[in-house]
């Protein structure tokens, strides 16, 4: 195993474990680690159509949480990712709060611009420069929750 695919895997494995304490507790424990904000996003599977969940770090941008596709460098980018592609509607999990939410990949002018704010919290860099690929920053704008149906009038 090369030490770019262990680190990564050791990432994941230690992600996954704060996973699990955010899920289990309901955003009370596993939000943040340390000066690290973390929030669960729920996306749809692109080919299973099942609820797939991922912790990850975030950054806030006015009104949007911006998340990095970066997969610890990897050249291939994470399922999360593209899922997202496929299905941009998700839901994000802030601590207790739960919002839904439309997922973009930012153009080039604002990846630049939030590329040097998600460096302030996390070394990017160094996954960019292991990387083949441009790691993509995802930006998950607020969306309006689907009106509830009044009772009764629901179809088929």
């Amino acid at each position: 195993m090369l030490q770019k695919d262990l680190e990564i895997a050791v990432g994941v494995r230690a992600l996954s474990v704060l996973q699990f304490f955010y899920e289990k507790t309901d955003g009370r424990l596993g939000s943040r680690l340390g000066p690290w904000s973390l929030l669960l996003l729920r996306t749809t599977g692109r080919q299973s159509g099942r609820t797939r969940t991922v912790e990850l770090l975030y950054v806030e941008d006015g009104p949007n949480l911006v998340v990095v596709g970066s997969k610890g460098g990897s050249d291939s980018p994470p399922a999360w990712l593209l899922n997202l592609i496929a299905h941009p509607r998700a839901e994000v999990q802030v601590g207790r709060r739960r919002l839904p939410i439309v997922a973009r990949i930012a153009d080039k002018r604002e990846r630049a611009r939030l590329w040097k704010k998600v460096n302030q919290v996390w070394d990017y860099d160094a996954y960019q420069n292991r990387s083949s690929r441009e790691i993509p920053i995802v930006i998950l704008e607020r969306a309006a929750r689907a009106p509830r149906k009044p009772r009764g009038t629901e179809t088929g």
